[in-house]
């Protein structure tokens, strides 16, 4: 069973944390991807990109999500 709440290689690296966050936007996996935005803030420009792929994914739950995730300018 996958661990969500283990942090230990994201909180290492942004590039790692960015690179999960697009594999679960990718593959659709919306709880993972909860886990990932968890105590997240991105940018503008950063946010706009997730929110662009995950409705080229076409999964509105997903685009939801990261919408409601914040941002700073």
């Amino acid at each position: 069973m996958t661990d969500y709440n283990d942090k230990s290689n994201i909180e290492d690296s942004p590039a790692v944390a960015t690179k999960s966050i697009k594999t679960a936007i990718a593959n659709g996996d919306e709880t993972r991807l909860k886990a990932l935005l968890t105590n997240e803030v991105f940018d503008e420009l950063e946010k706009s990109h997730f929110i662009d792929m995950a409705k080229e994914q076409g999964n509105p739950a997903i685009v939801k999500l990261i919408e409601g995730t914040p941002a700073t300018p």
